[in-house]
């Protein structure tokens, strides 16, 4: 860090280190300093102002969390990283957006804008601020129902959802309490549904729709799933129907190629060796022909000892 020698304090290194470099004029002046001595060394490129009053103490580009930290001080030190930016921090997605999202106090309203900085307000905030993080960033569960609170499409909801749970990031219980603390959120029905779904074991969109338009919807046993299995080596089974030796496998895309064939292969040979049978469907049968999978495991099923009737789920479909 490049500091002037009136500078040079303790509490003000601090302060820097823990905010990657970035200050805003209002913590300078808190510290005693003046910040028309920040003004200079950004005239003379030593230092740099990505907003206005806030200052970074070098030259050079910011790193993503230098501009995360420079977005909350320009909106207020009390501010936090949310939606897409604290889904970001926390691994939950990539990044999808370049911008940083900060929510404020909702008694705390920004005035004019900064580039790249999306402003939002919360009454909340000290309840679902992250107590530790670094950048401040809302808690997981909020962030998860920040993002679905601004979704415009089911779809989102749902991989929202679907994938904090599958990353091992929060569960269905924790995104349940969160979701109880909030008054008005959109999609409410649709993720209180879900959560129940995502509670019997279904990670993935996929699965979500193999339990819903496949099992359900046609009246089949109910299977177990992500079951766990260990012997030689642990394995994962999708949707387990144990008491009639029959095992569903739903492939999508990614896990599935090189390495994953491999694994796919061993258990479906492990599976014919204890006596299971494996089905193995992707998402163009799943979402495309819900009809004749469940068509095929009631088939499946019936030969492996179950004396259920399937049901048809409407006018056009095949299963009698």
């Amino acid at each position: 860090m490049d500091l002037p020698p009136q500078y040079e304090t303790l509490g003000l290194r601090e302060l820097l280190a823990r905010q990657r470099g970035v200050v805003c004029a209002g913590q300078l002046r808190r510290l005693g300093l003046d910040s028309r001595v920040a003004r200079r060394w950004v005239a003379t490129g030593r230092w740099q102002r990505p907003h206005p009053g806030v200052f970074a103490v070098f030259s050079g580009p910011l790193d993503r969390a230098a501009q995360i930290w420079a977005a909350i001080v320009w909106v207020t030190p009390d501010a936090v990283a949310s939606h897409s930016t604290a889904a970001e921090l926390d691994e939950l997605t990539g990044r999808v957006d370049d911008r940083v999202h900060v929510t404020a106090p909702v008694g705390r309203r920004v005035r004019g804008r900064a580039d790249g900085v999306v402003v939002h307000y919360a009454h909340r905030l000290p309840l679902t601020r992250h107590p530790t993080a670094n950048p401040p960033r809302t808690r997981l569960d909020d962030t998860v129902l920040d993002l679905v609170d601004v979704a415009t499409r089911a779809r989102d909801v749902e991989s929202y959802v679907t994938m904090a749970v599958q990353k091992r990031l929060t569960t269905s219980p924790r995104l349940a309490a969160a979701l109880s603390r909030r008054r008005k959120i959109r999609w409410r029905a649709m993720v209180e549904a879900m959560l129940v779904d995502v509670a019997e074991g279904a990670q993935s969109p996929l699965e979500l729709q193999h339990l819903r338009a496949v099992e359900r919807a046609h009246r089949l046993p109910r299977g177990c799933r992500q079951r766990r299995r260990a012997g030689a080596r642990v394995i994962w089974i999708d949707v387990d129907y144990e008491p009639f030796h029959t095992r569903v496998e739903l492939d999508g895309r990614v896990g599935h190629d090189g390495e994953g064939r491999f694994r796919d292969r061993h258990r479906d040979n492990a599976a014919t060796v204890s006596g299971a049978w494996t089905l193995r469907y992707g998402h163009t049968e799943v979402f495309g022909e819900p009809c004749r999978v469940a068509q095929e495991q009631a088939r499946v099923l019936h030969d492996r000892g179950w004396a259920g009737r399937p049901r048809p789920c409407g006018a056009d479909c095949p299963l009698p």
